[in-house]
């Protein structure tokens, strides 16, 4: 839990992911269509991905990814974000964060 802690707040934007993934790649497309360049962590190729992926559960991510963390707190998997997408609010937790200037 440590690791994804320290991994969380080592930038604005992180994202816990697996490539084979397509909600991964959907969440991924999303920031960056928004201007935002978040630190991305590919659980299967990381040697350490099994480990970060039950530490992800043990947050309460259900799937494991993806996991995103905005401003070094958890936010969410996929669901949460698309939700803070629709209803506006995501903007906002960016721009709170430094991922976002406009």
């Amino acid at each position: 839990m440590d690791c994804i802690a320290k991994l969380a707040s080592q930038k604005a934007v992180v994202i816990f992911s697996k490539s084979s993934c397509c909600m991964c790649h959907a969440i991924k497309r999303l920031f960056y269509d928004q201007g935002v360049s978040p630190a991305i962590y590919e659980l299967d190729e990381d040697s350490r991905g099994k480990e970060m992926e039950w530490a992800l559960m043990r947050l309460g991510c259900n799937p494991s990814v993806p996991a995103v963390f905005i401003g070094g707190k958890f936010v969410g998997s996929a669901n949460t974000v698309m939700t803070l997408q629709l209803n506006g609010s995501l903007k906002k937790q960016l721009k709170d964060a430094g991922a976002l200037w406009l």
